[in-house]
């Protein structure tokens, strides 16, 4: 019997170098007379927040900034963005950066319009009204935040971290420039690639992939996989970091809609106990969540072993899938991504605690090809110490 499926993206997406000097005619579209930049201190150090403020200066458009967007924010940081929107009559948003400050971009277009904390929206669909217009515009080829309904926020206080799911999310406008991410450092350019990788990856092989997460899933491994290396070894190739971009984007609308699945389960309760950064989390929890997955969904790893440009004639589904592994293996070695969570200060005596975190994370684990157990968590966990 055929599923029922629910397809949602971001209504208006514009691409291409140079996109970025189109800001104010969006804001414009959309409405807007005055802007609140969001973004975080790192992006306004590399002069880009400058080049957007001389945009909306040009444009006639006024604007406030907030720039203190922290990594896997704190939740707590929301309603100060909100108090800074009603207190400056702002009634448009321009978030820019990474993940952290599309997602703080995100949640507080919709804060002003609705009542309450952010606390009482941690879970699925209660937003109740949408947000005051926003755009978004992402200068890591990394979530795909710009074309997802989801928020991750951290609550330090659990030691969690907590989403917000809601279709008023998506910004009503994204904007892609790839010139945004030729000055990003080789190591920010691969822990956010593999990323974007894994979005597409766990896309594919979720219980709740379809047809048309399938064919964006595949686009997206196929551009990022092919282009990660040179990006990262090449920082100015703007054709590597274009088909990065889109890349990224492609994983987001897969993962938005198909889920991710059990890798990010276990990079959640790292990241928010030991300050692990997402795409390295993920990085490291990828292969041996991979190979428990593999007799969950073994064409889809063997299709990926094939994107991944690996021979597999002769082979079966299961020797295919398994040159894959050694594939992400290879990738993540010659991107010098960490391996290994002993090297952030996870001990043997962690593990039952974060598999418990884990095991939380029901709304991902839900996705997963294969039923996992507290004691196959705590089993992958100490693979990768």
């Amino acid at each position: 019997m055929s599923k029922k499926t629910l397809f949602r993206t971001t209504g208006r997406i514009v691409q291409g170098a140079g996109t970025l000097n189109s800001i104010v005619d969006e804001l414009k579209q959309l409405g807007g007379t005055k802007a609140i930049i969001v973004t975080d201190p790192g992006l306004v150090a590399t002069g880009i927040i400058d080049q957007l403020e001389e945009l909306l200066k040009a444009g006639n458009m006024p604007f406030v900034r907030f720039d203190q967007v922290e990594a896997d924010p704190r939740f707590e940081l929301v309603d100060e963005v909100v108090q800074l929107v009603k207190g400056e009559q702002v009634d448009c948003v321009v978030g820019i950066g990474g993940g952290s400050s599309l997602d703080i971009a995100k949640v507080v277009s919709v804060m002003v319009t609705n009542p309450g904390s952010v606390e009482e929206y941690f879970g699925i669909d209660l937003v109740q009204k949408p947000g005051i217009p926003l755009v978004l515009i992402p200068t890591t080829a990394g979530t795909g935040s710009e074309v997802t309904p989801i928020v991750i926020l951290s609550d330090h206080q659990e030691k969690l971290k907590k989403g917000v799911v809601s279709a008023h999310l998506f910004p009503s406008t994204a904007l892609l420039d790839p010139e945004l991410t030729v000055g990003l450092p080789p190591a920010v350019t691969a822990a956010t690639g593999m990323d974007a990788l894994i979005h597409a990856m766990e896309a594919y092989t979720s219980i709740n992939a379809n047809s048309m997460t399938d064919m964006l899933a595949i686009q997206a491994m196929d551009l990022i996989y092919n282009n990660i290396r040179t990006a990262y070894a090449n920082g100015s190739d703007i054709a590597a970091r274009e088909k990065m971009l889109e890349g990224s984007m492609l994983a987001g609308m897969a993962f938005a809609n198909a889920g991710v699945t059990a890798v990010h389960a276990f990079a959640y309760p790292i990241g928010a106990e030991f300050h692990i950064p997402h795409g390295i989390a993920n990085t490291i929890m990828l292969p041996p969540v991979m190979a428990f997955n593999l007799i969950g969904n073994l064409e889809k790893f063997a299709d990926i072993a094939r994107i991944f440009g690996e021979n597999g004639e002769g082979m079966s589904s299961r020797k295919l899938a398994e040159h894959g592994l050694a594939a992400v293996h290879a990738l993540a070695t010659d991107l010098n991504v960490p391996q290994k969570l002993s090297g952030y200060g996870v001990q043997e005596k962690d593990i039952p605690t974060l598999a418990e975190g884990v095991m939380k994370v029901t709304r991902l684990l839900a996705n997963n090809p294969r039923t996992l157990r507290l004691e196959d968590a705590e089993a992958i966990y100490r693979q990768v110490l």
